[in-house]
Protein backbone atom coordinates (compact mmCIF):
# COMPACT_ATOMS: atom_id res chain seq x y z
CA UNK A 1 0.00 0.00 0.00
CA UNK A 2 1.16 3.47 -1.10
CA UNK A 3 1.79 6.57 1.64
CA UNK A 4 0.08 9.52 0.66
CA UNK A 5 2.51 11.49 3.56
CA UNK A 6 5.23 10.43 3.85
CA UNK A 7 6.31 13.38 5.99
CA UNK A 8 3.45 13.40 8.58
CA UNK A 9 4.04 9.43 9.28
CA UNK A 10 8.00 10.76 10.13
CA UNK A 11 6.25 13.33 12.49
CA UNK A 12 3.46 10.61 13.90
CA UNK A 13 5.93 8.00 14.44
CA UNK A 14 8.30 10.29 16.37
CA UNK A 15 5.43 11.26 18.70
CA UNK A 16 4.77 7.92 19.22
CA UNK A 17 7.89 7.11 20.09
CA UNK A 18 8.09 9.73 22.91
CA UNK A 19 4.83 8.74 24.29
CA UNK A 20 6.46 5.47 25.24
CA UNK A 21 9.79 7.29 26.12
CA UNK A 22 11.94 5.41 23.31
CA UNK A 23 15.59 6.28 23.17
CA UNK A 24 15.18 5.62 18.92
CA UNK A 25 12.70 5.31 16.37
CA UNK A 26 13.43 4.21 12.54
CA UNK A 27 11.34 5.42 9.41
CA UNK A 28 12.05 4.97 5.98
CA UNK A 29 14.58 7.13 4.56
CA UNK A 30 14.04 10.29 1.79
CA UNK A 31 15.09 13.38 0.85
CA UNK A 32 12.34 15.59 2.39
CA UNK A 33 12.67 13.41 5.59
CA UNK A 34 16.43 13.79 5.72
CA UNK A 35 16.57 17.47 5.14
CA UNK A 36 13.85 17.69 8.23
CA UNK A 37 15.80 15.62 10.44
CA UNK A 38 18.43 18.21 9.63
CA UNK A 39 16.68 21.56 11.14
CA UNK A 40 15.48 18.93 13.79
CA UNK A 41 19.16 18.09 14.71
CA UNK A 42 20.27 21.74 13.71
CA UNK A 43 17.43 23.45 16.53
CA UNK A 44 18.27 20.53 19.56
CA UNK A 45 14.97 19.05 18.79
CA UNK A 46 16.25 15.45 18.25
CA UNK A 47 20.20 14.36 19.42
CA UNK A 48 21.00 12.75 15.72
CA UNK A 49 20.20 10.19 13.11
CA UNK A 50 21.79 7.77 10.91
CA UNK A 51 20.77 6.15 7.83
CA UNK A 52 20.93 2.23 7.40
CA UNK A 53 20.76 0.45 4.69
CA UNK A 54 19.60 -2.96 3.91
CA UNK A 55 20.51 -5.82 2.00
CA UNK A 56 17.66 -5.63 -0.16
CA UNK A 57 18.06 -1.42 -1.19
CA UNK A 58 16.08 0.21 1.09
CA UNK A 59 17.11 2.35 4.04
CA UNK A 60 15.91 3.88 7.15
CA UNK A 61 16.71 6.52 9.46
CA UNK A 62 17.28 5.83 12.90
CA UNK A 63 16.34 8.49 14.84
CA UNK A 64 17.76 9.51 18.64
CA UNK A 65 15.20 11.77 20.58
CA UNK A 66 16.14 13.32 23.03
CA UNK A 67 15.13 13.84 26.61
CA UNK A 68 15.01 16.71 29.31
CA UNK A 69 14.72 14.95 33.05
CA UNK A 70 12.79 12.44 31.68
CA UNK A 71 10.53 14.44 29.71
CA UNK A 72 11.03 14.87 25.63
CA UNK A 73 12.31 18.19 24.44
CA UNK A 74 9.54 18.16 21.80
CA UNK A 75 6.51 18.90 23.47
CA UNK A 76 4.03 19.05 19.97
CA UNK A 77 4.85 18.38 16.88
CA UNK A 78 2.21 19.10 14.19
CA UNK A 79 1.71 18.61 9.98
CA UNK A 80 0.99 21.83 8.81
CA UNK A 81 0.72 21.87 5.14
CA UNK A 82 -1.33 18.50 4.13
CA UNK A 83 -0.84 16.66 0.55
CA UNK A 84 -4.66 17.62 0.55
CA UNK A 85 -4.35 21.42 2.17
CA UNK A 86 -0.83 23.59 1.25
CA UNK A 87 0.09 25.75 2.90
CA UNK A 88 2.16 28.69 1.70
CA UNK A 89 3.89 31.85 3.13
CA UNK A 90 5.82 34.72 2.24
CA UNK A 91 8.70 36.12 4.25
CA UNK A 92 6.55 38.65 5.85
CA UNK A 93 3.47 36.72 7.26
CA UNK A 94 6.21 33.44 8.11
CA UNK A 95 4.45 32.07 11.81
CA UNK A 96 5.87 32.12 15.10
CA UNK A 97 5.28 29.09 17.08
CA UNK A 98 4.82 29.37 21.06
CA UNK A 99 6.51 33.45 20.93
CA UNK A 100 9.97 32.29 19.14
CA UNK A 101 10.55 29.14 21.64
CA UNK A 102 9.18 26.87 18.33
CA UNK A 103 10.21 26.60 14.85
CA UNK A 104 8.65 25.96 11.97
CA UNK A 105 9.82 24.23 9.34
CA UNK A 106 9.94 25.18 5.76
CA UNK A 107 10.18 24.26 2.44
CA UNK A 108 11.73 26.94 0.10
CA UNK A 109 13.18 27.59 -2.97
CA UNK A 110 16.82 27.58 -1.32
CA UNK A 111 15.87 24.11 0.70
CA UNK A 112 14.53 23.12 3.39
CA UNK A 113 15.18 25.57 6.48
CA UNK A 114 13.84 27.06 9.98
CA UNK A 115 11.39 30.22 10.05
CA UNK A 116 14.34 32.43 11.55
CA UNK A 117 16.92 31.23 9.08
CA UNK A 118 13.89 31.59 6.08
CA UNK A 119 13.98 35.38 8.18
CA UNK A 120 17.51 35.91 7.81
CA UNK A 121 17.15 34.76 4.37
CA UNK A 122 14.34 36.92 3.39
CA UNK A 123 12.58 34.04 1.59
CA UNK A 124 9.11 32.13 2.30
CA UNK A 125 7.60 28.80 1.19
CA UNK A 126 5.37 25.68 2.23
CA UNK A 127 5.26 25.59 5.73
CA UNK A 128 5.59 21.40 6.77
CA UNK A 129 5.50 21.60 10.38
CA UNK A 130 6.15 23.28 13.03
CA UNK A 131 7.69 22.01 16.26
CA UNK A 132 7.42 23.43 20.12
Amino acid sequence: MTMTDPLGDMLTRIRNAQMRNKSKVSTPASKLRGWVLDVLEEEGFIRGYAQVEFDSGRAEFEIELKYFDGEPVIRELKRVSTPGRRVYSSVKGLPTVANGLGVSILSTPKGVMSDSKARAENVGGEVLCSVF
